[in-house]
Formats: structure tokens, C-alpha cells, sequence
């Protein structure tokens, strides 16, 4: 629901994405002086930015449990070399 009636507002059609049609932007009051086309540039900047693949990481969790495996193989091959030297 919008409220009140002199805001101005700015559509951008093209999203660059599949999932949107469009884009709406409501301007703040103390950058409504400022021309329109300076306007549509930071609205375009923001959808441009929106659009974009997020980075691929690695989910902290996983990076645990890898972690947490590599521990095991080191302990592990601690362990044995540990027995191999114990029954020569």
C-alpha cells in the first residue's frame, strides 16, 4: 500500500531478470529536485547490481566438516605410523 500522493516514483522495465517485470523505485523527498535522468542512472546501477549472480562460497558448515575430516585423515595416519613403529 502506498501512502500519501507526492512521492515521486521511478518503473524500470528492464530487470534483467527472468523471475521480475519490472522495478519500482520510490524516490526519497530530498532527491526529488534532481533530474530525471540522474535518477534513472542510480535506479538502473541498483537493478544492474540486483541482477547479478551472488558469489559462490562455500557454506561455513561444509568448510567445518571438511576441516573436521582432514583432522581425522591426519590423526589417523598418526595412528598407524604410531603401530607400525610399535611392532617392527
Amino acid at each position: 500500500m502506498i501512502k500519501g500522493i507526492n512521492r515521486q516514483v521511478v518503473e524500470v522495465k528492464d530487470t534483467g531478470n527472468d523471475c521480475f517485470e519490472k522495478i519500482l523505485f520510490f524516490v526519497k523527498p530530498e532527491y526529488a529536485g534532481m533530474s530525471e535522468g540522474k535518477i534513472r542512472e542510480r535506479a538502473g546501477l541498483v537493478t544492474k547490481g540486483a541482477a547479478a549472480p551472488p558469489p559462490t562460497k562455500m557454506p561455513k558448515s561444509r568448510l567445518n566438516e571438511v576441516f573436521k575430516l582432514s583432522l581425522c585423515l591426519i590423526a589417523g595416519i598418526a595412528v598407524g605410523i604410531g603401530l607400525s613403529l610399535l611392532l617392527r
